[in-house]
């Protein structure tokens, strides 16, 4: 079987890993256990089959008729999509496992089927959405993801918090699923399929739509500025392995929507580059400014993603400053960056929001001001949390630096005569890139000072301890 085939398998079994634990009474933890088990078979698979796909000769794709009347059953793994499953077979499985002790069917029997079933289709629809080749198979891979993200992050729905950020997703994700619409629309407008195949020629004006449609519609999913308005209450309510799913990985599928397209699209003319440049910065900025003056730890990294996925944008639209002006060092530096940075992001960031919500489950509190000197009673969270800080501010000589290394050396290559005002723009977002590493620090120095060092600020701290081990692993 070639390897688009074992990862379908693999996507298959993430997407069944949910049902399989339904099969049990509401508080039996047997059936967790099984879906993580089953969970766990789906990543292996997802990554034998990512190794064939890499190794394997030939093309790595599967075309079938279907069921409608348009279109066809059409995957493929290429070095893109790769890039991408990789983190979609890994955080999912870690935080079911995390989620054994975090979050107990016989603790909550009334929301664990309800979190077990939509994880699993969630993990497998992002699968699907990064191997699909057909419009309309992306769009309903897409719709599975949006809907289960929202059932798996309103779990606890007595809550009306939780409820309030639910519906404030759910009408955010659809806006952008009505761009997607539109663009697929111009999409088969201008090459007569749905088919999503690279396109040598296309008029400026509707290249220049299909560009715009996919950044909003995108940028939705991904919590870029100012479309990102859902990002902040889903992350903060949702049950924390969740959170660090739809942050660490469900995130990175708006990125992946944009630079899907923009590969697609013939070459385009330099203000795709400069608006996506100027939004990556902006949603960088304010993003960790927001995220400075928050005393919700969890609030705190979701702002904090924002800031990354705007790196990530600045990335992007460097590379495509490059592509117009046909300078390779430029798409090099900025895509390689960019995409560097989505795997360095859903590895720290995850971890982070596995350490919120060890410490919120062992204190019963998500504000940090209620907090303090938890480094004495979770010595290892303490640990972990702290090398999650050292990555997600870029300090050397973890990933973050790595990758935002590659993003200044793009930045400085971008000080160029030949690129005209875009040139200054470059300059400028490399100043921008230094400010905020700056107040990425200061944000993480005063979270993990206002969480672990001191002397406890409140009674239910002063006798907490780490969390059992499924949790630490």
């Amino acid at each position: 079987m070639s390897g688009v085939g074992i990862i379908l398998m693999g996507a298959g079994l993430l997407s069944a890993s949910g049902v399989c634990g339904c099969m049990f009474p509401l508080r039996s933890l047997a059936g967790q256990r099984l879906a993580t088990l089953v969970m766990a078979l789906g990543s292996a698979f997802g990554l034998y089959g990512i190794w064939l796909a890499c190794t394997g000769p030939g093309p790595q794709s599967i075309q079938l008729p279907w069921f409608l009347p348009w279109g066809s059953f059409s995957v493929a793994a290429d070095p893109v999509s790769i890039l991408f499953l990789v983190p979609v077979f890994v955080i999912p499985t870690l935080g079911s496992l995390y989620g054994w002790q975090y979050w107990k069917h016989s603790d909550h029997p009334q929301g664990g089927r309800r979190i077990i079933l939509s994880y699993g289709f969630l993990a497998g629809a992002m699968a699907l959405v990064v191997l699909a080749r057909d419009g309309l198979l992306f769009l309903i891979a897409w719709e599975v993801m949006a809907v289960s993200a929202y059932f798996a992050a309103t779990a606890e729905e007595n809550n009306p918090d939780v409820r309030q950020a639910g519906w404030v997703y759910l009408i955010a994700t659809h806006m952008g699923t009505l761009c997607l619409l539109a663009m697929f629309a111009l999409w088969r407008h201008a090459t007569g399929t749905f088919a999503l195949q690279a396109v040598q020629a296309m008029p400026e004006a509707l290249a220049g739509s299909i560009f715009v449609l996919a950044l909003v519609g995108f940028g939705f999913k991904a919590g870029l500025m100012p479309v990102h308005v859902w990002l902040p209450g889903a992350h903060a309510n949702a049950p924390s392995h969740v959170s660090a799913v739809m942050s660490g990985v469900m995130l990175k599928m708006g990125i992946y929507g944009i630079v899907r397209m923009t590969a697609l699209l013939p070459l385009g003319e330099a203000w795709w580059g400069a608006t996506l440049l100027a939004t990556g910065a902006v949603s960088a900025v304010v993003g960790i400014a927001f995220a400075m003056g928050q005393r919700d730890i969890k609030r705190l990294l979701a702002y904090s993603s924002i800031e990354n996925i705007g790196i990530v944008a600045m990335g992007l639209g460097l590379a495509l400053l490059g592509r117009s002006f046909d300078k390779a060092e430029l798409i090099a530096l900025g895509l390689g960056g960019a995409l560097f940075h989505v795997w360095n992001h859903s590895l720290f960031k995850s971890l982070l929001f596995f350490n919120a919500g060890a410490v919120i489950h062992a204190a019963h509190t998500r504000d940090m001001d209620r907090l303090g000197g938890l480094a004495k009673q979770m010595p290892r969270v303490a640990s972990l949390f702290f090398a999650g800080a050292v990555a997600i501010s870029a300090l050397p000589p973890l990933n973050g630096f790595a990758g935002e290394w590659l993003l200044y050396l793009g930045f400085f290559h971008g000080l160029d005569q030949s690129l005209g005002k875009s040139g200054a723009a470059v300059g400028l977002a490399a100043v921008v890139l230094a400010s905020v590493g700056a107040m990425v620090l200061a944000c993480f120095v005063k979270a993990f000072g206002s969480i672990f060092l001191g002397s406890p600020r409140s009674d239910n701290v002063r006798h907490i301890k780490d969390p059992h081990q499924s949790m630490l692993i």
